[in-house]
Formats: C-alpha cells, sequence, structure tokens
C-alpha cells in the first residue's frame, strides 16, 4: 500500500479515509479528485438512498434532511451540507461527469455510538495520510458491531466489482471502517442481504432557524468553503438603499442619502464573502479553508457587527483575554482549534453577552435559502440529530435594574429600509430618552461629590498627635510611620463654594471625523440639568421607529436648568476649536460656583487653567481611568427620540 499525502493507494484504489461532518476531510476529497482522476467514485452510502441523496446534493448549496425510519420505525435523519466529505465526493462526481456508486449495505437498523477522534484540524498541517496513520497507531481496535461487519464485508464485494471495471476507482470511507474494508479485499466477498428499495424515505428543505443549530460544520465556516470553492453560487440577497430625504432644524438641515442601509442578511453576507479570500493557507497548491484563519476572521466580523448594535469597543485587552481563554478551553477538551461552543464561552467572559449573541449570529448564518416551495420544509433540533449537545442561554442587555434571564429574543426590524429614519425626519421635536435622562443626572452627582471629596483631600493637612485629635486620625499615615511609634491626625480646612458645571470627554475627537453632531438641550424641569454634547450622528444607527442610538464623545451639565444658550453657534467662542475646550470653557461661564469638575483622559491645558483662574473659577480634574469602565460604558450611550410621543414605545426597541 502506498500513502500520499491525503489518500492510500491499493493497487488500481485510492482510498480517502474520511470524518464525517469535518471541513479538513472535504477538503482532501476534493484535492485527491484533482490529484488522481479517477474513473468512478465511491462512497460509503447505500444504494437504497442513491435517487433521493443524489437530489438533495443537486440541489446545494440549499440544505436537505433526508427523513427515513429504522426497523423499530422510529424516524431517522440525514442532513446533507457542504463541507461533509460524502456530499462534497457526490458533488464533485456530478460536476464533472465522473460515475458515482453508492457502495454501503443498508442494514436497516444501526446502533448509536460515537467514537471520539481528535481534532481534524491536524489534517490541514500534516496532510489526510500521517492522520489516519496516527489514528490507526493510537486505536487499532476500532469499535465495531456486528452491523458494521456486515456493511463493511457489502462495501468490499461492491469495490472488487468497480476495480474489475474500472483502472482508478476513488474511495470515500469512514476512517473506522477503511482497515477493515482493505482486509476483506484479499478474498472474495459475497453480497450480503440488505433493502434494496425504501419505501418510506422523504426529502426535506432545512428551515432557516435549524441551519443555525444542525450542521456538522457550523455555518460561517460552510458558507466560506462554498464562497472559495463555488464563488459563482451567490446568495440572492437584496440590497436596498432608502431614497434621499432632507429637513431643516433650525439653522440646520439634517440630510439621509440613505447610502449604507441594508438587511442585516445582506451585512452578515459581506462578513463571508471579505472572509473567503483571508481564511486561505499560504503556499499550497489547493486553496483550502485555514480554520485558524477562519476564526479570526469570524472574530473580526463579530466585533463589527458588536461595535454597531451597540457603539461599545472590543478593546485589545479584551481581545487577548478572548483568543487566549478560547485556545485555552480547547486546549483542555484536546482540541487544536477551539469550535464555536468554546468561541461563544470565551466571548462572554471577555466581553458580555450582547457580543456572544452578535458572535453567534454570524456564526451561524447561512445565507442560501430555498424560498420556492419546492420542497417541504422541516425543523428540526441538534437534539435529534446529534449526541452530546450543549446548551448556552444568553442574557442580553436591557435597561433594567433587575437582571433577568431572557432568551434569544429576535429585535424588531423594519417593514422597509428608510422606513424608521423617515419616522425620525417627521418628528416635530427631539427630546431624550428619560430613563437615560435619570442614569446621567445622578452620576453627575456622583461627579459632584466626588470633586468635593478631592477638593478635600488637596486641603487635608497631616501632622502627629499632640493635644487634639483634629478631625481624626488619619489612618494610612499612621501605618505608614508606625516604626516612629505615633498617631498621625488630620486638619480639614473647609473649602469655600460648592461645585457647579460637571464636564466628561471620553474622546477628544482631534480630526472631527467620529462625532459630527453638536447639540444643546435644555432641562425639562427644575431637577434637570442643561445640557451640551458631541456625539456620532444622528443617523448612524437608526434602531427604532423615530429613535436613533448614538455615543457621546464628551458633554456638559449645567444647573439651573433654563440658562445655556446653543454653545456651538455663540460667537463667544468662536475662538476655541476643540470640542472638548469649548465644552469646559463654557462650563466655566455657566457655572453659579467656583469650582467645576473636568473628567478626561489628560487634564486641561494651561491656558484653560489660566482662563478659568481669571474667571475666579477652578478645575477639578479627574481622571477618566478613575472611573468604573462599566458605568462609563452605560453613560455613553444616548438614544434620541424624534418626537415626545416615541417615549411611550421607546423601551421596546431600547436594550
Amino acid at each position: 500500500m502506498v500513502m500520499k499525502r491525503n489518500y492510500l493507494k491499493a493497487g488500481g484504489l485510492f482510498c480517502v479515509p474520511v470524518l464525517h461532518n469535518s471541513l479538513e476531510s472535504a477538503e482532501a476529497v476534493r484535492r485527491v479528485v484533482e490529484e488522481v482522476q479517477p474513473a468512478v467514485i465511491a462512497v460509503e452510502l447505500p444504494r437504497s438512498f442513491e435517487l433521493v441523496y443524489c437530489e438533495a446534493v443537486a440541489r446545494l448549496p440549499f440544505l436537505s434532511v433526508i427523513l427515513f425510519e429504522n426497523d423499530k420505525g422510529e424516524p431517522l435523519y440525514l442532513p446533507v451540507e457542504p463541507a461533509d466529505p460524502i456530499a462534497e465526493a457526490v458533488r464533485i462526481g456530478t460536476e464533472r461527469g465522473i460515475p458515482v456508486s453508492f457502495v454501503d449495505i443498508d442494514v436497516g437498523k444501526y446502533p448509536a455510538y460515537r467514537e471520539e477522534f481528535p481534532d481534524t484540524y491536524a489534517m490541514h498541517r500534516l496532510g489526510l495520510a500521517a492522520y489516519y496513520r496516527a489514528y490507526e497507531k493510537a486505536v487499532p481496535q476500532p469499535l465495531y458491531s456486528k452491523a458494521d461487519r456486515i456493511r463493511e464485508q457489502g462495501m468490499a464485494h461492491h469495490l472488487q466489482g468497480l476495480k474489475k471495471q474500472h483502472e482508478r476507482v476513488l474511495f470515500v470511507c469512514g476512517m473506522a471502517h477503511l482497515g477493515r474494508v482493505l482486509k476483506d479485499l484479499k478474498k472474495p466477498q459475497a453480497l450480503p442481504l440488505a433493502k434494496a428499495k425504501r419505501s418510506k424515505i422523504q426529502l426535506f428543505n432545512l428551515h432557516a432557524d435549524s441551519s443555525r443549530e444542525v450542521m456538522g460544520v457550523f455555518p460561517f465556516f460552510s458558507a466560506l468553503y462554498e464562497e472559495l470553492h463555488r464563488p459563482c453560487l451567490k446568495p440572492v440577497i437584496e440590497k436596498v438603499a432608502a431614497p434621499a430625504t432632507e429637513k431643516d432644524r433650525g439653522p440646520l438641515r439634517v440630510i439621509d442619502t440613505g447610502k449604507g442601509k441594508m438587511r442585516e442578511e445582506h451585512r452578515l453576507m459581506e462578513q463571508i464573502n471579505k472572509g473567503a479570500g483571508a481564511v486561505t493557507g499560504h503556499r499550497r497548491k489547493y486553496a483550502s479553508v485555514d480554520r485558524q484563519r477562519a476564526m479570526l476572521r469570524l472574530f473580526e466580523a463579530g466585533v463589527q457587527l458588536y461595535e454597531r448594535n451597540t457603539g461599545e469597543k472590543v478593546h485589545r485587552w479584551q481581545r487577548q483575554i478572548f483568543f487566549r481563554f478560547a485556545r485555552n478551553y480547547a486546549l483542555a477538551e484536546d482540541r487544536l482549534v477551539p469550535e464555536l461552543y468554546h468561541l461563544l464561552t470565551a466571548a462572554r467572559g471577555s466581553v458580555d453577552d450582547n457580543f456572544v449573541y452578535d458572535l453567534w449570529n454570524q456564526a451561524t448564518f447561512w445565507p442560501w435559502q430555498d424560498e420556492s416551495h419546492k420542497y417541504p420544509t422541516i425543523r428540526i433540533s441538534g437534539e435529534d440529530l446529534w449526541l452530546g449537545t450543549r446548551k448556552m442561554r444568553v442574557r442580553r442587555y436591557f435597561p433594567s435594574k433587575r437582571a433577568r434571564p431572557v432568551p434569544l429574543k429576535q429585535r424588531k426590524r423594519e417593514e422597509h429600509i428608510g422606513e424608521w429614519a423617515k419616522e425620525m425626519l417627521d418628528g416635530d421635536s427631539l427630546c431624550s430618552y428619560q430613563p437615560e435622562d435619570l442614569v446621567i443626572e445622578n452620576y453627575g452627582r456622583f461627579l459632584k461629590h466626588k470633586g468635593a471629596k478631592v477638593l478635600e483631600e488637596e486641603r487635608c493637612r497631616v501632622e502627629p498627635f499632640t493635644t487634639s485629635m483634629l478631625d481624626g486620625i488619619d489612618v494610612r499615615e499612621t501605618l505608614r510611620n508606625w516604626h516612629e511609634k505615633a498617631i498621625y491626625v488630620k486638619s480639614i480646612r473647609p473649602v469655600k463654594g460648592g461645585v457647579g458645571s460637571v464636564v466628561v470627554i471620553f474622546d477628544y475627537d482631534e480630526d472631527n471625523s467620529r462625532y459630527p453632531w453638536q447639540m444643546t438641550w435644555l432641562g425639562e424641569h427644575e431637577q434637570e440639568s442643561d445640557m451640551a454634547f458631541y456625539a456620532t450622528g444622528m443617523f448612524a444607527n437608526v434602531v427604532g421607529p423615530g429613535i436613533s442610538r448614538t455615543e457621546y464623545g464628551g458633554f456638559l451639565l449645567s444647573y439651573p436648568p433654563l440658562r445655556l444658550f446653543d454653545i456651538w453657534h455663540d460667537p463667544y467662542y468662536r475662538f476655541i476649536e476643540s470640542k472638548a475646550e469649548r465644552l469646559l470653557v463654557a462650563g466655566l461661564d455657566y457655572s453659579q460656583e467656583r469650582h467645576v469638575v473636568y473628567v478626561a483622559p489628560k487634564p486641561p491645558r494651561s491656558q484653560v487653567v489660566t482662563y478659568a483662574a481669571r474667571l475666579n473659577r477652578k478645575i477639578i480634574y479627574i481622571p477618566l481611568r478613575q472611573l468604573s469602565p462599566v458605568m462609563v460604558k452605560k453613560i455613553r450611550v444616548l438614544h434620541v427620540l424624534s418626537s415626545r410621543k416615541v417615549r411611550d414605545v421607546a423601551g421596546e426597541y431600547i436594550w
């Protein structure tokens, strides 16, 4: 027997030992057909399934499920998908005009057991033959039953007949059976008794929801495989653009061109198109999907969806945690490359459940769906097909203080592209979402209190205890100087003046590109502050009818309300180019107290500090990194409503 990289040769018989539902096995079958150019392809399937299986393969990339019954009358399912090596062998034979022979035996009754195999990613690196040699050494006696022996003897009988008729026979067979089939080929085999035909066998179209959990190779990898090897089979996903609209809003004219608006399915398919050329292994004669590169591409696609849907960023440290966790989890379960469950678990541990949903949505999206209704559509779950399935419950975040587990909730969508944006334009007055107003106001009061504490610490004097305890014992200084056997007390001098305005800067936006929208809002009642802010575009992410999700670059809170002029068009501030400094200078001007809290990544410039001194104001600087990143993430989100009427339904679209 001669062993090549991806096949074993025994005379005129070329054997490809495969694992079912294995992407690397399907790649190996494709490469061997290119190299060998066989006269006939023999596959491990019974002849009673030939007609319906070939019909299912002809439908690809539309997914099919073959439904049949065993001897007990129990329903069994056989999915047909592109990245399965048996389906790929039949498909290539049909496309190239190579005869395909179904050489297996229909035993009617087969035991359900599952044998563990090493990660098939090793095939991509070492080749299929090397993987099979290692498997033979590790498992010299694979599990088998009486039904397996009947099938193997039947396959040997059919192969002996094919070898007499053809010089080059390609045999695609399960790895656990190949060794015994080759031994049976050394002596003549009689045809075992088997079912020649099946009466109760049906072909169904697989429902789109079921394809997310029953595919052996999960949809993103299978779609990359399909896009790489058969790019001509493009799915019909219409890209719809909304008509251009415009409307005057005071001194501004808001123009929405409708560009960039498309169905979610089209965005998911775009990620597959981009990834097809970036996931192939380098320095190889034949293009093939490298699952390690594909996993990286899937992560980047999930990050783009997450940042678009939530407005949050996935930071570098979160990326490092994601890949380290996924790698370690895979190694703990004897896998070389993480599976989908490992990736979703890592996404939850490194980012949050919203990222889990977006990553799952991209990973399980199958773009080819048959809408002709030629075949009946069936819904099945992963538990109906596979042993050892695992579930994950995703708790997506909603604006509620009470955390509650929820299933994967489908977000509401537009009936027509641009419908929600049009309602955004037709509103009579922009307003905010009241639960978010409460969060901002409460956090503003917290920052004022924190600023007052910073002032107290600056004016606090520490000295050794002599005759008076003053304002109490300074425990930290006492412990630091414990070797002196002395007690230190603190004296806090009173602070003149309270804290007025609060300015928070998340991003300076020095190139004026990410946060183009500038607005000044007045408080609606006595308990609300006036606000000025700059944020992402008002139409950048429309999430509901008249509801837009934006992200603050920075904002100013000034109390009491109904005093703040539009600082973005006030000629008094025309000399200030930086948006962050304009907010700070306006906060100094409108503050009724002596102190102004300034939260930002870096301190204000000396010129602004000098300007504050001339106004008899003092800036209390608090570094942004000192605040809770969870709370910072929460207060950065802003939902803009087209009118007050929208407040009644906004809770259904805001998460």
